[in-house]
Protein backbone atom coordinates (compact mmCIF):
# COMPACT_ATOMS: atom_id res chain seq x y z
CA UNK A 1 0.00 0.00 0.00
CA UNK A 2 3.01 2.43 0.67
CA UNK A 3 4.42 1.58 -2.27
CA UNK A 4 1.13 2.23 -4.61
CA UNK A 5 0.70 5.72 -2.11
CA UNK A 6 4.39 6.64 -3.65
CA UNK A 7 4.01 6.02 -6.85
CA UNK A 8 0.65 7.98 -6.80
CA UNK A 9 2.83 10.66 -5.46
CA UNK A 10 5.54 10.63 -8.09
CA UNK A 11 2.78 10.75 -10.97
CA UNK A 12 0.88 13.46 -9.89
CA UNK A 13 3.98 15.56 -9.40
CA UNK A 14 4.91 14.45 -13.45
CA UNK A 15 1.81 15.93 -14.41
CA UNK A 16 1.78 18.75 -15.96
CA UNK A 17 -0.07 22.31 -14.37
CA UNK A 18 -3.21 23.09 -15.40
CA UNK A 19 -1.90 26.39 -17.36
CA UNK A 20 0.86 24.54 -19.46
CA UNK A 21 -1.97 21.63 -20.19
CA UNK A 22 -4.33 24.71 -21.57
CA UNK A 23 -1.21 26.14 -23.65
CA UNK A 24 -0.93 22.79 -24.85
CA UNK A 25 -4.53 23.27 -26.83
CA UNK A 26 -8.12 21.65 -26.34
CA UNK A 27 -7.05 18.40 -28.67
CA UNK A 28 -3.93 17.58 -25.82
CA UNK A 29 -4.58 15.20 -23.21
CA UNK A 30 -2.29 13.52 -20.46
CA UNK A 31 -1.29 10.09 -20.98
CA UNK A 32 1.14 8.17 -18.80
CA UNK A 33 3.63 6.44 -21.22
CA UNK A 34 5.89 2.84 -20.38
CA UNK A 35 8.72 2.18 -22.00
CA UNK A 36 10.00 -1.46 -22.87
CA UNK A 37 13.13 -0.55 -21.18
CA UNK A 38 11.42 0.37 -17.64
CA UNK A 39 11.23 5.04 -18.07
CA UNK A 40 8.04 5.79 -17.24
CA UNK A 41 6.34 9.50 -18.01
CA UNK A 42 3.53 11.70 -18.37
CA UNK A 43 3.44 13.25 -21.24
CA UNK A 44 0.78 15.95 -23.10
CA UNK A 45 0.44 14.81 -25.97
CA UNK A 46 -2.43 16.07 -28.78
CA UNK A 47 -4.53 13.55 -30.85
CA UNK A 48 -2.91 14.08 -34.17
CA UNK A 49 0.70 13.32 -31.92
CA UNK A 50 -1.04 9.95 -30.75
CA UNK A 51 -2.57 8.78 -33.65
CA UNK A 52 1.30 9.30 -35.66
CA UNK A 53 2.69 7.90 -32.52
CA UNK A 54 1.33 4.23 -33.07
CA UNK A 55 -0.69 4.38 -36.24
CA UNK A 56 -4.26 4.14 -35.06
CA UNK A 57 -6.89 6.23 -36.16
CA UNK A 58 -9.35 9.02 -34.92
CA UNK A 59 -12.02 6.70 -34.01
CA UNK A 60 -9.51 3.84 -32.45
CA UNK A 61 -8.63 7.05 -29.89
CA UNK A 62 -11.95 7.80 -29.41
CA UNK A 63 -12.44 4.00 -28.18
CA UNK A 64 -9.87 4.68 -25.18
CA UNK A 65 -11.10 8.40 -23.88
CA UNK A 66 -12.28 7.90 -20.49
CA UNK A 67 -15.02 10.43 -21.28
CA UNK A 68 -17.00 7.92 -23.78
CA UNK A 69 -18.38 4.63 -23.05
CA UNK A 70 -18.01 2.18 -26.16
CA UNK A 71 -18.17 -1.39 -25.84
CA UNK A 72 -15.39 -3.95 -24.46
CA UNK A 73 -13.08 -4.41 -27.52
CA UNK A 74 -9.47 -5.20 -28.15
CA UNK A 75 -8.66 -3.45 -31.75
CA UNK A 76 -5.98 -5.01 -33.68
CA UNK A 77 -3.97 -2.59 -36.22
CA UNK A 78 -0.67 -2.20 -37.87
CA UNK A 79 1.67 -1.01 -35.23
CA UNK A 80 -0.68 -1.04 -31.72
CA UNK A 81 -3.27 -2.98 -30.27
CA UNK A 82 -6.25 -0.58 -28.48
CA UNK A 83 -7.62 -2.33 -25.63
CA UNK A 84 -10.98 -1.00 -23.89
CA UNK A 85 -12.31 -3.58 -21.27
CA UNK A 86 -14.06 -1.84 -18.64
CA UNK A 87 -11.61 0.28 -16.53
CA UNK A 88 -8.66 -0.59 -18.54
CA UNK A 89 -7.85 2.05 -21.61
CA UNK A 90 -4.55 1.70 -23.16
CA UNK A 91 -2.81 1.47 -26.22
CA UNK A 92 0.02 -1.16 -26.84
CA UNK A 93 2.82 -1.12 -28.73
CA UNK A 94 5.81 -3.12 -29.44
CA UNK A 95 7.74 -0.80 -27.07
CA UNK A 96 5.68 1.23 -25.09
CA UNK A 97 1.94 1.29 -23.47
CA UNK A 98 -0.10 4.65 -23.44
CA UNK A 99 -3.10 5.07 -20.92
CA UNK A 100 -4.99 7.94 -21.06
CA UNK A 101 -6.13 10.50 -17.77
CA UNK A 102 -3.68 8.16 -15.27
CA UNK A 103 -5.08 10.31 -12.18
CA UNK A 104 -8.19 8.76 -12.41
CA UNK A 105 -8.18 6.24 -8.74
CA UNK A 106 -10.26 3.72 -10.49
CA UNK A 107 -7.25 2.83 -12.44
CA UNK A 108 -4.65 3.80 -9.94
CA UNK A 109 -4.03 -0.26 -9.07
CA UNK A 110 -4.14 -0.94 -12.93
CA UNK A 111 -0.88 1.76 -13.27
CA UNK A 112 0.99 0.70 -10.41
CA UNK A 113 0.67 -3.12 -11.84
CA UNK A 114 1.74 -1.86 -15.35
CA UNK A 115 4.79 0.23 -13.82
CA UNK A 116 5.76 -2.44 -11.37
CA UNK A 117 5.40 -5.31 -13.56
CA UNK A 118 6.80 -4.04 -16.82
CA UNK A 119 9.96 -2.01 -15.27
CA UNK A 120 12.33 -4.69 -15.14
CA UNK A 121 11.60 -6.48 -19.01
CA UNK A 122 14.48 -5.87 -20.39
CA UNK A 123 16.79 -7.29 -17.28
CA UNK A 124 14.21 -10.44 -17.44
CA UNK A 125 14.43 -10.79 -21.05
CA UNK A 126 18.20 -10.86 -21.03
CA UNK A 127 18.38 -12.78 -18.37
CA UNK A 128 15.92 -15.51 -19.94
CA UNK A 129 17.88 -15.77 -22.99
CA UNK A 130 21.10 -16.19 -21.23
CA UNK A 131 19.95 -19.01 -19.71
CA UNK A 132 18.99 -20.56 -22.99
CA UNK A 133 21.63 -20.32 -24.61
CA UNK A 134 23.72 -21.79 -21.46
CA UNK A 135 21.26 -24.71 -22.13
CA UNK A 136 21.85 -27.65 -24.06
CA UNK A 137 19.62 -29.45 -26.44
CA UNK A 138 20.82 -32.43 -24.82
CA UNK A 139 20.33 -31.62 -21.82
CA UNK A 140 16.65 -32.16 -21.57
CA UNK A 141 14.42 -34.64 -23.92
CA UNK A 142 11.75 -32.31 -26.27
CA UNK A 143 9.06 -34.10 -24.72
CA UNK A 144 10.01 -33.62 -21.22
CA UNK A 145 10.32 -29.83 -22.06
CA UNK A 146 6.88 -29.73 -24.04
CA UNK A 147 5.27 -31.15 -21.07
CA UNK A 148 6.87 -28.26 -18.31
CA UNK A 149 5.03 -25.83 -20.57
CA UNK A 150 2.30 -27.36 -21.05
CA UNK A 151 1.78 -27.90 -17.08
CA UNK A 152 3.04 -24.74 -16.25
CA UNK A 153 0.77 -22.18 -14.41
CA UNK A 154 -0.46 -19.03 -16.68
CA UNK A 155 1.97 -16.87 -14.39
CA UNK A 156 4.53 -18.86 -15.22
CA UNK A 157 4.05 -19.72 -18.96
CA UNK A 158 4.16 -16.02 -19.73
CA UNK A 159 7.66 -15.67 -19.25
CA UNK A 160 8.87 -17.72 -21.83
CA UNK A 161 8.43 -18.43 -25.41
CA UNK A 162 8.73 -22.27 -26.22
CA UNK A 163 11.03 -22.63 -23.30
CA UNK A 164 13.31 -20.30 -25.13
CA UNK A 165 12.38 -16.63 -25.71
CA UNK A 166 10.43 -14.49 -23.00
CA UNK A 167 7.01 -13.54 -23.94
CA UNK A 168 7.58 -10.15 -25.88
CA UNK A 169 6.85 -7.10 -24.21
CA UNK A 170 3.49 -6.65 -26.20
CA UNK A 171 1.95 -9.93 -24.40
CA UNK A 172 3.03 -8.71 -21.18
CA UNK A 173 1.73 -5.39 -21.21
CA UNK A 174 -2.16 -7.41 -22.53
CA UNK A 175 -1.83 -10.04 -19.53
CA UNK A 176 -1.40 -7.00 -17.16
CA UNK A 177 -4.80 -5.13 -19.07
CA UNK A 178 -6.37 -8.51 -19.03
CA UNK A 179 -5.29 -9.60 -15.46
CA UNK A 180 -6.53 -5.97 -14.29
CA UNK A 181 -10.20 -6.55 -15.56
CA UNK A 182 -10.66 -10.19 -13.83
CA UNK A 183 -9.71 -9.40 -10.83
CA UNK A 184 -11.92 -6.32 -10.86
CA UNK A 185 -15.28 -8.51 -12.17
CA UNK A 186 -14.27 -11.09 -9.92
CA UNK A 187 -14.29 -8.55 -6.54
CA UNK A 188 -17.54 -7.22 -8.01
CA UNK A 189 -19.06 -10.45 -8.19
CA UNK A 190 -17.70 -11.71 -4.63
CA UNK A 191 -19.39 -8.26 -2.93
CA UNK A 192 -22.35 -8.32 -4.84
CA UNK A 193 -22.51 -12.79 -3.32
CA UNK A 194 -21.75 -11.42 -0.31
CA UNK A 195 -24.82 -8.87 -0.14
CA UNK A 196 -27.18 -11.20 -2.13
CA UNK A 197 -27.38 -14.35 -0.02
CA UNK A 198 -28.16 -12.64 3.28
CA UNK A 199 -30.87 -10.51 1.39
CA UNK A 200 -32.13 -13.58 0.44
CA UNK A 201 -32.60 -15.39 3.34
CA UNK A 202 -33.85 -12.08 5.31
CA UNK A 203 -36.62 -11.63 2.43
CA UNK A 204 -37.57 -15.60 2.73
CA UNK A 205 -37.71 -15.39 6.57
CA UNK A 206 -39.66 -12.31 6.39
CA UNK A 207 -41.66 -10.67 3.30
CA UNK A 208 -41.53 -6.96 3.73
CA UNK A 209 -41.25 -3.43 1.54
CA UNK A 210 -37.65 -2.72 2.47
CA UNK A 211 -36.65 -6.56 1.85
CA UNK A 212 -38.73 -6.88 -1.51
CA UNK A 213 -36.72 -3.69 -2.26
CA UNK A 214 -33.29 -4.65 -1.76
CA UNK A 215 -33.29 -7.68 -3.11
CA UNK A 216 -34.79 -6.05 -6.46
CA UNK A 217 -31.88 -3.85 -6.33
CA UNK A 218 -29.32 -6.48 -6.47
CA UNK A 219 -31.06 -8.13 -8.87
CA UNK A 220 -30.75 -5.18 -11.00
CA UNK A 221 -27.10 -4.87 -10.36
CA UNK A 222 -26.49 -8.70 -11.11
CA UNK A 223 -28.31 -8.39 -14.14
CA UNK A 224 -25.82 -5.55 -14.95
CA UNK A 225 -22.49 -6.94 -13.84
CA UNK A 226 -23.87 -9.75 -16.19
CA UNK A 227 -24.17 -8.34 -19.21
CA UNK A 228 -20.32 -6.49 -18.50
CA UNK A 229 -19.14 -9.82 -18.25
CA UNK A 230 -20.56 -11.36 -20.97
CA UNK A 231 -19.33 -8.37 -23.53
CA UNK A 232 -15.49 -8.94 -22.06
CA UNK A 233 -15.94 -13.15 -22.74
CA UNK A 234 -17.44 -12.07 -26.10
CA UNK A 235 -14.03 -10.39 -27.17
CA UNK A 236 -12.25 -13.10 -25.71
CA UNK A 237 -13.96 -15.52 -27.63
CA UNK A 238 -13.64 -13.88 -30.38
CA UNK A 239 -10.06 -13.51 -30.26
CA UNK A 240 -9.39 -17.47 -29.78
CA UNK A 241 -11.92 -18.12 -32.41
CA UNK A 242 -9.86 -16.51 -34.67
CA UNK A 243 -5.70 -16.90 -35.73
CA UNK A 244 -5.53 -14.07 -38.20
CA UNK A 245 -6.74 -11.49 -35.34
CA UNK A 246 -4.13 -13.38 -32.88
CA UNK A 247 -1.79 -13.13 -35.41
CA UNK A 248 -1.85 -9.44 -35.86
CA UNK A 249 -1.07 -8.93 -32.34
CA UNK A 250 2.51 -9.89 -32.81
CA UNK A 251 3.94 -6.69 -32.86
CA UNK A 252 7.62 -7.28 -31.84
CA UNK A 253 7.61 -10.17 -34.70
CA UNK A 254 5.87 -7.97 -37.45
CA UNK A 255 8.07 -5.24 -36.68
CA UNK A 256 11.08 -7.60 -36.94
CA UNK A 257 9.63 -8.89 -39.96
CA UNK A 258 9.61 -4.94 -41.47
CA UNK A 259 13.15 -4.95 -40.51
CA UNK A 260 14.55 -7.79 -42.49
CA UNK A 261 12.58 -6.76 -45.93
CA UNK A 262 14.07 -3.58 -45.46
CA UNK A 263 11.07 -1.19 -44.48
CA UNK A 264 12.44 0.02 -41.28
CA UNK A 265 15.50 1.02 -39.97
CA UNK A 266 17.47 -2.00 -38.30
CA UNK A 267 18.73 -0.60 -34.67
CA UNK A 268 17.58 0.49 -30.97
CA UNK A 269 17.93 4.35 -31.49
CA UNK A 270 15.73 4.65 -34.43
CA UNK A 271 13.67 1.60 -33.42
CA UNK A 272 12.89 3.48 -30.63
CA UNK A 273 12.44 7.10 -31.72
CA UNK A 274 10.34 5.31 -34.80
CA UNK A 275 8.06 3.74 -32.60
CA UNK A 276 7.95 6.11 -29.59
CA UNK A 277 7.02 8.91 -32.29
CA UNK A 278 9.78 9.27 -34.55
CA UNK A 279 8.55 10.70 -38.69
CA UNK A 280 7.02 7.84 -40.28
CA UNK A 281 6.83 8.99 -43.96
CA UNK A 282 3.26 7.88 -46.05
CA UNK A 283 5.60 6.07 -47.94
CA UNK A 284 7.01 4.35 -45.35
CA UNK A 285 3.66 3.79 -43.78
CA UNK A 286 2.31 2.64 -47.04
CA UNK A 287 4.93 -0.40 -47.63
CA UNK A 288 4.46 -1.48 -44.01
CA UNK A 289 1.02 -2.36 -44.77
CA UNK A 290 1.60 -4.54 -47.53
CA UNK A 291 2.78 -7.24 -44.56
CA UNK A 292 -0.53 -9.29 -43.74
CA UNK A 293 -0.41 -10.64 -40.84
CA UNK A 294 -0.70 -14.18 -42.45
CA UNK A 295 2.93 -13.98 -43.77
CA UNK A 296 4.99 -13.97 -40.39
CA UNK A 297 3.08 -17.45 -39.85
CA UNK A 298 3.77 -16.94 -35.96
CA UNK A 299 3.17 -19.82 -33.23
CA UNK A 300 -0.19 -18.30 -31.75
CA UNK A 301 -0.46 -20.81 -29.12
CA UNK A 302 1.54 -18.51 -27.08
CA UNK A 303 -1.09 -16.02 -27.03
CA UNK A 304 -4.30 -18.69 -27.30
CA UNK A 305 -3.12 -19.77 -23.97
CA UNK A 306 -2.86 -16.53 -22.74
CA UNK A 307 -5.81 -15.46 -23.53
CA UNK A 308 -7.48 -18.84 -22.33
CA UNK A 309 -6.32 -18.56 -18.80
CA UNK A 310 -8.36 -15.33 -18.45
CA UNK A 311 -11.33 -16.89 -20.57
CA UNK A 312 -11.45 -19.66 -17.86
CA UNK A 313 -11.57 -16.73 -15.28
CA UNK A 314 -14.30 -14.93 -16.90
CA UNK A 315 -15.63 -18.12 -17.51
CA UNK A 316 -15.67 -19.05 -13.47
CA UNK A 317 -17.16 -15.53 -12.97
CA UNK A 318 -20.51 -15.88 -14.99
CA UNK A 319 -20.95 -19.42 -13.54
CA UNK A 320 -20.88 -17.61 -10.29
CA UNK A 321 -23.25 -14.89 -11.40
CA UNK A 322 -25.18 -17.30 -12.86
CA UNK A 323 -25.69 -19.33 -9.54
CA UNK A 324 -26.88 -16.18 -8.08
CA UNK A 325 -29.19 -15.23 -10.62
CA UNK A 326 -30.76 -19.11 -10.47
CA UNK A 327 -31.57 -17.91 -6.17
CA UNK A 328 -33.36 -14.66 -7.19
CA UNK A 329 -36.24 -15.86 -10.18
CA UNK A 330 -37.90 -18.23 -8.07
CA UNK A 331 -37.95 -16.57 -5.51
CA UNK A 332 -39.56 -12.84 -6.82
CA UNK A 333 -41.69 -15.07 -8.62
CA UNK A 334 -43.15 -16.47 -4.98
CA UNK A 335 -43.75 -13.05 -3.78
CA UNK A 336 -45.26 -11.43 -6.64
CA UNK A 337 -47.46 -14.05 -7.88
Amino acid sequence: MGDQIELSRRYISLLPSQSQAKRKGAGSRTWLVLSKSGQVSVEELGKQTVMRRNGITARDLRVVEPELSYPSAILRRERAVVVNLEHVKAIVTANEVLVPNPRDPRIASFVYDLEFKLSDFDTTMRSDNANAKEESPTDTPPEASASRYEEAPADQVDSRRGNSKPLPFEFRALEICLESVCKSLESETSTLEEEAYPALDQLSDRTSTNNLKRVRVIKGRLVALNGRVQKVRNEFEHLLDDDIDMAQMYLTDKLATLQSEGLVPDGDDEEDDLLAGGAIDGNMSSKSSTVAATDLNPNVEELEMLLGAYFVQIEGILNKLSTVHSFFSPLLLFHFR
